[in-house]
């Protein structure tokens, strides 16, 4: 008998209650509670693995890098390796980098602990590292865009996902509001996290083009319709399960701190549980495992309900914090653009404290297109992408650009740590000076949402633009 675990929401400071479930085909893991334990998300996963009715060989994790170190999987990384390397288990990990940087060990030992050597860890690059699968037919993209493009999209993955060597792949990840995609995690962990350049330049530029208002917090928008296309057509015959998140979006509580992130997860629950782990975990509400397409379609439903931030009236300034140990690029660092644009005020501001700053692109390639042509808005981005070669060929740049822009409607100023007044204002944002900003808006003072500073001036405060998406009301 196929059976799923769900687990009923509940308060936090009771378990919820479990019942089993008839499904299609495969065993699933889903769990929906205000707070999920370590005991209960260790459990789970136990359960979702005697499931699959075998024992790896060899395994494969395909989990975030530390640019998504709030997204729980950390924890799962550790648990999975704790309990798969018992059962004489072989584990390789693989950050599912897409365009960034490879992690450092300091990194990996602050998301995932430090019981996992670094000899476990493979770095994908997504230049070098991929193979084509198969092939996006330019009138099905025509299609989802509505005609905006008609390019075809060749469907690429690392190389290591069809070796063969592998009888067990697990890509872990956080369902969110996204940029490019409407809702991340699922396909788009494989098809961007571990793909290649041509499916990253065109999957990007497709969610710019059909505009990222359009998308952001959605299920079905094109590029999910793609990587669904993907997913159905090309990706049967690669072992892989999905493991899922949905963290909530904390309101009303001081700006994020490793230590602060961890609230809701009990580190003494599992001594076995490094402390690193369950420092960048914050509080996990929903956890899917399986492969069907309902689980994700549950875990959009619930991060719908626990990511969404949605405001009555236009904000006239927001101030948005970056973590200096997440965001170190505008490439990056620009979500505070994109997941605050639908909320702020025609003539407002949006200020973005960045210590860590230091580049624009995550490679040298993408950073110098970047400043070459800055955030310039949608119709001078498209203008050079039919006149110049360079931005052509490298059309993730070009979404980007037009990300990053708000299109003059409102006012975007950096307080970099790293880059200077000049480079901001090269890309055409506004500079402000770091130390200024810090001791005007303390991130240690400040409450995620409305706060009134000492003067009587009013913000909106974000400490953490990767875990949610605010927006106007009637924007849904």
């Amino acid at each position: 008998m196929v059976v799923a675990m769900k687990m009923a929401k509940a308060k936090a400071s009771a378990p919820s209650a479990t019942a089993a479930t008839a499904t299609g085909t495969g065993k699933t893991l889903r769990i929906e509670a205000e707070t999920i334990e370590v005991a209960q998300i260790k459990a789970g996963l136990a359960e979702w693995l005697t499931g699959l009715g075998y024992r790896p060989r060899k395994v494969l994790l395909l989990p975030p890098d530390i640019t998504r170190s709030h997204s729980g999987a950390g924890l799962i990384v550790q648990l999975l390796w704790q309990m798969l390397t018992s059962k004489g288990s072989e584990i390789q990990i693989m950050p599912a980098l897409g365009t960034h940087v490879p992690m450092t060990r300091a990194e990996q030992v602050r998301m995932y602990g430090a019981e996992i050597p670094e000899s476990a860890f493979l770095a994908h690059d997504w230049r070098n590292d991929t193979c084509r699968i198969g092939e996006i037919p330019s009138a099905f993209v025509s299609g989802v865009s509505g005609g905006r493009v008609d390019f075809p999209i060749p469907i690429e993955v690392n190389k290591r996902l069809i070796s063969g060597q592998y009888d067990l792949i697990v890509s872990i990840g956080q369902v969110v509001p996204h940029e490019v995609v409407g809702m991340a995690n699922y396909s788009k962990n494989i098809f961007v996290g571990c793909g290649g350049k041509e499916i990253i330049d065109k999957s990007h530029f497709l969610g710019a083009v059909y505009g990222l208002e359009r998308l952001m917090g959605r299920d079905h928008s094109p590029v999910r319709k793609v990587f669904d296309y993907g997913e159905e057509q090309f990706s049967s015959d690669i072992p892989l399960q999905y493991i899922l998140t949905v963290v909530a979006t904390g309101q009303g509580a001081p700006a994020s701190t490793p230590a602060a992130a961890g609230a809701g997860v009990d580190a003494g629950v599992d001594a076995d549980v490094d402390a690193a782990a369950v420092a960048t975990a914050p509080r996990i509400c929903g956890l899917y495992a399986g492969r069907e397409r309902q689980l994700f379609e549950a875990a959009v439903r619930l991060s719908q309900a626990r990511n969404l931030c949605l405001l009555d009236a236009p904000l006239k300034k927001v101030v948005v914090y970056l973590d200096p140990e997440e965001f170190k690029s505008t490439w990056l660092g620009n979500k505070a653009i994109y997941r605050t644009r639908m909320a702020i005020a025609d003539g407002g501001e949006l200020l973005i404290i960045a210590p860590g700053l230091k580049h624009f692109g995550e490679d040298d390639l993408i950073d110098a297109l970047i400043r070459k042509y800055g955030y310039a808005g949608t119709d001078k981005v498209l203008e050079w992408v039919e006149t110049e070669d360079d931005l052509r060929n490298c059309l993730s740049a070009a979404a980007h650009l037009i990300h990053g822009s708000s299109e003059g409607r409102f006012k975007i100023t950096y307080a970099p740590g790293h880059v200077s007044a000049a480079e901001i204002e090269q890309v055409h944002f506004n500079y402000a000076p770091l130390d200024d900003m810090l001791r005007r808006y303390d991130p240690q003072q400040l409450r995620d949402g409305f706060n009134t500073m000492p003067d009587g001036e009013q913000i909106f405060y974000v400490s953490n633009p990767a875990l949610g998406l605010w927006a106007l009301r009637d924007n849904f």
